[in-house]
């Protein structure tokens, strides 16, 4: 039986990108009859024949420390028990493969930092970024991979990451495999739309016919709500009245919603938080956008065109290595400008080129599933552990 260790602070499918992945990657692993190991500080129990190892971390740490306690600690783990496949996704620094689910922090740390308006506070936060124990922190280990000989597989989940990494690590882009992160397609496809469909308009009451736009996050400023409603608010200043915009995730902050009052466009956005079922929304939305400062590859903005949502999003998105412009969504510039948004939002308010971009959409989103990413990190566990035999 073929062991694999992975590591991360906490295992649970209801938890972020990297977290959910793990748990999802270690029944795919299971059922393939892996013997599926995890090292971290808490697990929710799934899949119950993994087996877990938990890394004490003391509370009272400052941030830094608890980083490179965690990387150590794994590290020594590693020492006591051999396995075939050791996996990294950017928290330790002992891996003969490595999946960056973050891509490389500074990059994504600058590429954020436009979510603030001000230059001024832009700069003394880039400023102390840069001075940050933390930075240091996570620099030292996100670069262990690229310290290591022989190398560690490298995998980037998308074209984006791949080049990030590339550059700012001084390797070549043939050493990096991209593998995109993958959809479940039994759960999302075109078909789910018509037995999903709801009176969620009702409930919201958001008036018959109005174009939906969809926003999923629950890190609303990061991932561009302000140009979201100042777009917004440019297209009801253009004349245009019938769209609607409904923000799942996080709730309104104050600022933003002085915001909403000030521009006049409180009756068209809605805020209904937290969502249990975020597969309804897909299902009665017209539009994805996710004008984002950062994302390595949207997990959400993949979803949304498995379900036949044309996406909306920046080049700085990895998610956005899957749009073809104009043909199943559009990419914008970084950072995101109002007015750029509200034009491609205007082109989505005409039903025949929604209708298009949504058949493109869920059709290109069909090489994209979450069993094809699976059987393609299986594909290089077996060949790392072929690689390795032989240079024993």
């Amino acid at each position: 039986m073929k062991k694999i260790a992975l590591a991360i602070e906490n295992f649970s499918r209801f938890a972020g990108g990297a977290e959910s992945y793990a748990v999802s990657l270690a029944c795919t692993l299971i059922d393939h009859s892996w013997e599926v190991h995890f090292f971290g500080q808490r697990w929710d129990g799934e899949p119950n024949n993994a087996i877990f190892h938990r890394i004490y971390i003391p509370k009272f740490l400052p941030r830094p420390l608890k980083l490179i306690l965690f990387a150590l600690k794994h590290r020594k783990e590693m020492k006591r028990e051999q396995f075939d496949i050791v996996l990294g996704f950017g928290s330790t620094i002992s891996m003969n493969v490595y999946q960056s689910h973050g891509g490389v922090h500074w990059l994504s740390t600058e590429r954020m930092l436009y979510a603030c308006e001000s230059p001024l506070i832009r700069t003394l936060k880039r400023l102390l970024t840069k001075l940050s124990l933390k930075h240091r922190a996570r620099h030292w280990i996100e670069s262990a991979p690229f310290r290591q000989h022989p190398r560690p597989k490298i995998i980037a989940i998308s074209r984006m990451i791949r080049d990030d990494m590339a550059s700012y690590f001084h390797i070549s882009k043939e050493e990096i495999e991209v593998v995109f992160n993958g959809v479940d397609l039994k759960r999302l496809n075109e078909s789910h739309r018509e037995k999903l469909q709801s009176p969620l308009r009702q409930r919201l009451n958001i008036t018959s016919g109005n174009v939906i736009f969809l926003f999923v996050s629950y890190n609303l400023k990061k991932k561009g709500i302000v140009p979201l409603v100042e777009a917004a608010a440019l297209l009801k200043k253009s004349g245009e009245k019938n769209f609607s915009i409904i923000v799942v995730g996080d709730r309104p902050y104050r600022s933003l919603l002085r915001r909403i009052d000030r521009l006049g466009i409180g009756q068209a956005i809605f805020f209904p938080g937290p969502v249990k079922n975020v597969d309804e929304y897909y299902a009665n939305a017209d539009v994805f956008v996710l004008p984002t400062y950062y994302d390595a590859c949207s997990l959400v903005l993949l979803e949304a065109m498995a379900s036949g949502l044309p996406a909306i999003t920046t080049e700085y998105n990895g998610a956005a290595g899957v749009i073809v412009n104009g043909e199943n969504g559009y990419i914008i510039s970084h950072p995101p400008q109002p007015q750029e948004l509200a034009t491609k939002m205007a082109s989505l308010l005409s039903a025949e080129n929604r209708r298009k971009m949504s058949l493109s959409a869920s059709r290109s989103i069909k090489e994209y599933s979450i069993i094809k990413n699976h059987q393609h990190l299986l594909k290089i566990f077996d060949e790392t552990i072929r690689q390795n035999r032989s240079l024993q």
